[in-house]
């Protein structure tokens, strides 16, 4: 084996193992942005949903006011 073949091939090879690297820490960070998610969501959904009933209510309570003129200063 010439040396620029043995050069080339460990080359090769330390790149090869820079990238898997690189690629394990990149899943195991879409694993952690995952378990954020899940748990912002479990957080954030009773608030959510407080709004949705709020929403619905001020909705059923704006269709029962009477359609009128405006109230307001003349």
């Amino acid at each position: 084996m010439t040396t620029p073949a043995a050069v080339w091939i460990i080359v090769g090879l330390v790149s090869t193992l820079a990238v898997a690297v690189v690629l394990v820490g990149l899943v195991r960070h879409v694993f952690l942005l995952g378990r954020t998610l899940r748990r912002f969501q479990e957080e954030v959904q009773p608030i959510a949903e407080d709004i949705a009933v709020g929403r619905e209510r001020a909705s059923s309570r704006a269709a029962s006011l009477p359609t009128g003129s405006a109230r307001g200063p003349s």
